[in-house]
């Protein structure tokens, strides 16, 4: 089943841009009352290091969370999107005011693990059928406004995308039968 999301760089860039802009509005509100604590002339050098092996997926996420609070922020990634990491390796150096990397750092961390883990988990699945006819399908099972974050990190990690809601495919289960009247 072909999914309604295109998936293109673009589309992910503006979805990640938008996912990033309600989690910071969600996280940040009026103003980050700790990071005003920090001289705003101070620059900080943050590394973000993987605690275990992982498929790194997410970077568009980071990436626009990092650049909604601090738009000349320096970004290097050590790792690739899609690639897998070693443990206790540096995926990512950022360079930037350190009032910013504060106040982005929960949102862009939280975007990095959570698309991470689903990628590498899925990645798993896909190595132990490698050589079967079988395929790694996603569901709907997502968390709340992340569908299409979680599906393309299912995606990253070499899985399939199934439908992306109910708008787009039919899926018939018992409760739908039983809801018929059989």
């Amino acid at each position: 089943m072909s999914a309604v999301f295109d998936f293109s760089p673009a589309a992910i860039a503006e979805l990640a841009r938008a996912d990033a802009a309600r989690a910071l509005e969600e996280d940040v509100g009026g103003g980050d009352l700790t990071a005003a604590l920090v001289d705003p002339k101070r620059r900080a050098l943050a590394r973000v290091l993987a605690r275990e092996s992982a498929v790194i997926c997410g970077a568009p996420w980071a990436e626009a969370a990092l650049r909604q609070v601090e738009p000349g922020a320096k970004i290097e990634w050590l790792v690739r999107e899609g690639e897998r990491c070693a443990a206790d390796q540096v995926v990512l150096q950022v360079e930037g005011s350190a009032r910013g990397l504060l106040t982005a750092e929960r949102t862009a961390l939280n975007f990095l693990q959570l698309l991470s883990a689903v990628a590498t988990k899925t990645a798993t699945y896909v190595e132990a059928v490698r050589g079967t006819r079988a395929r790694i399908v996603d569901t709907r099972k997502t968390l709340p406004g992340l569908r299409l974050a979680q599906k393309y990190a299912v995606r990253t990690g070499g899985g399939t995308n199934h439908r992306i809601g109910l708008y787009d495919a039919v899926l018939i289960k018992e409760n739908h039968i039983a809801a018929a009247g059989g």
